[in-house]
């Protein structure tokens, strides 16, 4: 894999030191942006907002998602993975236990004391952190499938539980909406990949980054403008 590639993603800082910009660009932070805005977008949906759960949650899919899943993706993959001359096996499974662990000990506090439906949701995301990162079961869950639920599915959800401590019509709606956005997301991420990493089509790929901006970019800007008009009202 060319992974300078990587380190060329619009996403990646062009400043600082090389361990920096290979840490920033492990978090896929847009992409990390899209999956905490689903998140946001669930909490949203509730008629009342505690917003100390709001901070809850996304802190929890920014440590459980940005830093653990990523690191894990790293680990685990049977296929060569960006970063991968930049971190060392035991530094990544740091990453993973320690941002895993921060995740967990914010979820545990919430299921005990206010919403215990969170705990389905908490087993599948961990679950799903194993599964499709570390391709358990021969793979079977590390597929679009996989990606659409753990990503787009269950963070509305999660969101939505962490209010209310209920799933209904509304939270299942919204879900299914953010799950044809992480699709149309994932569809269009793998040829991308691709064709950075194999020096294809410039046209092509600048076209295939610019639709994954306006998705990425679209949904966190859907998100904040949730969180924003639920402040004002």
């Amino acid at each position: 894999m060319n992974e300078d590639s990587r380190l060329n993603e619009w996403f990646v800082p062009k400043f600082g030191s090389l361990r920096f910009r290979a840490f920033v660009g492990l978090l896929f932070l847009p992409y990390t942006g899209m999956c905490i805005s689903f998140a946001l977008i669930g909490s949203m949906l509730s008629v009342s907002i505690m917003w100390d759960r709001v901070v809850a949650i996304t802190l929890i899919y920014g440590l459980a998602l940005g830093i653990s899943a990523h690191a894990a993706d790293g680990l685990g993959s049977k296929k060569i993975k960006p970063w991968g001359s930049y971190f060392t096996t035991n530094q990544l499974w740091l990453l993973l236990i320690l941002s895993l662990a921060g995740a967990y000990s914010v979820g545990v506090y919430y299921i005990v004391f206010y919403v215990p439906m969170l705990s389905i949701l908490a087993v599948l995301e961990g679950f799903f952190v194993f599964a499709y990162n570390f391709e358990l079961f021969k793979g079977r869950f590390h597929n679009d499938l996989g990606f659409v639920i753990s990503w787009g599915v269950l963070p509305v959800l999660a969101g939505y539980v962490m209010q209310t401590n209920q799933i209904e019509t509304l939270a299942l709606a919204i879900s299914g909406v953010a799950a044809l956005v992480s699709y149309t997301h994932i569809r269009l991420s793998r040829p991308y990949k691709m064709l950075k990493r194999t020096g294809g089509d410039e046209s092509k790929i600048k076209r295939l980054e610019s639709y994954l901006k306006i998705i990425s970019l679209g949904t966190i800007s859907t998100g904040l403008f949730a969180v924003l008009f639920r402040l004002l009202i």
